[in-house]
């Protein structure tokens, strides 16, 4: 049983269903997810790739269908029983599930069904409320982690948990793809003398483009005044944020919208504008130099800014211990900060070099290709 709610952990736990069949050819898979997860034959219970939301604020807005979900979800595994469990990312939701089942167990013990609970991804308990890492070595038979730090942190703090680092499966997703050779570093250094290229993310989730795009697209009209011939492009995961991104965009702001196809985009960019998360680890991938921010709730961010124990929210930051990519977080997000953090990564050579020299040594450093394969020989070294 796999259970993914984002768009990032659903190309992900395709990924390992396809390298779990590889190695047990006969495995069957049930759970819910979104289309990447159906179209690696695994069997859906509803797509929960719709229902990802962020925040606390958002949480309790949607608090009695998320509990209908998993209280749908929690019978589904009692009634087949699988084997294992994996979450997939979405700790929030993942991490009671598999509290749930380790409960109803331990509560039933003539049911003789005892799975193996197992998250691929870490949840960010280094990042705020570390006590939760107490709660994954109670209830985690394993944890797969993607980032080289965390196996440590937990040995630390936790030694019971069993933690694999298994690579990140961004590695092993891109390496060998043409678009990498029209990347940033194989134009021309100087974006002077010609039309520079400029991408838009503004996430993957509903309220992340509410709160988001409106900013980025008074920053692109600021980016114009200085810069009139730049391109614009914008890249969403589906039909839906597109249509939104569409009724929020004025008409003729010049801004390319297209659905997927992020490499191809990122290989052509020159700068991004990006939430931080997922994607500011594929823009560091191809070497683009990208301005970060985050806008969410009045309340998420005053519960946020006071468990957060991290100096940013962009992982290629926390990766290479400094500032990389300018990070604008809540109200220091304007459409003025943006832009001329942007324009200043556009027009500055040398902090440009500085930038993609540190992405390289980032991403030497999240291991070699193979990490969906790595990550289904550990799901099944469980069942010796």
């Amino acid at each position: 049983m796999l259970i993914a709610g984002e768009a990032s952990g659903d190309l992900l736990a395709s990924e390992l269903v396809s390298a779990l069949r590889g190695q047990l050819p006969d495995a069957q898979f049930f759970g819910a997810g979104g289309t990447k997860m159906a179209a690696a034959g695994v069997e859906l219970a509803f797509d929960m790739t719709q229902h990802s939301v962020i925040g606390i604020t958002d949480v309790l807005k949607n608090i009695l269908k998320f509990r209908r979900l998993f209280h749908e979800l929690l019978a589904l595994a009692i009634e087949r029983k699988p084997d294992v469990v994996i979450g997939v990312d979405y700790g929030g939701f993942n991490l009671r599930f598999g509290q749930a089942v380790k409960n109803y167990v331990h509560e039933n013990p003539f049911s003789k069904w005892n799975p193996k609970i197992v998250q691929f991804v870490s949840p960010q308990v280094w990042a705020s409320r570390p006590g939760r890492a107490n709660k994954l070595a109670r209830d985690y038979d394993l944890l797969l982690s993607i980032f080289p730090f965390e196996k440590a942190w937990y040995a630390a703090r936790v030694p019971q948990l069993r933690v694999e680092f298994v690579g990140h499966p961004m590695i092993g997703r891109f390496t060998n793809d043409d678009f990498r050779m029209t990347s940033g570093a194989t134009k021309d250094a100087s974006i002077a003398h010609r039309q520079p290229q400029i991408l838009l993310l503004p996430g993957s989730r509903k309220a992340e483009l509410q709160r988001h795009l409106p900013t980025m697209l008074a920053a692109v009209k600021l980016i114009r005044q200085q810069l009139p011939t730049a391109k614009v492009k914008m890249v969403l995961p589906n039909v839906v944020l597109k249509q939104m991104a569409d009724n929020m965009s004025e008409p003729g702001a010049g801004v390319e919208v297209q659905i997927g196809e992020l490499p191809w985009a990122l290989a052509e960019s020159d700068v991004a504008i990006a939430s931080t998360g997922t994607v500011t680890m594929e823009c560091a991938f191809y070497g683009v130099p990208t301005v970060t921010l985050y806008k969410t709730s009045w309340l998420t961010y005053q519960i946020a800014k006071r468990i957060v124990t991290v100096t940013s929210l962009t992982m290629p930051n926390l990766l290479a211990g400094e500032t990389v990519y300018p990070e604008f977080i809540q109200n220091d997000a304007t459409p003025e900060k943006l832009s001329h953090a942007a324009l200043t990564l556009l027009q500055n050579e040398s902090q440009r070099a500085h930038i993609k020299s540190q992405l390289g040594k980032i991403i030497a450093s999240l291991g070699e290709p193979g990490a969906a394969g790595r990550a289904a020989t550990a799901v099944l070294s469980l069942f010796p």
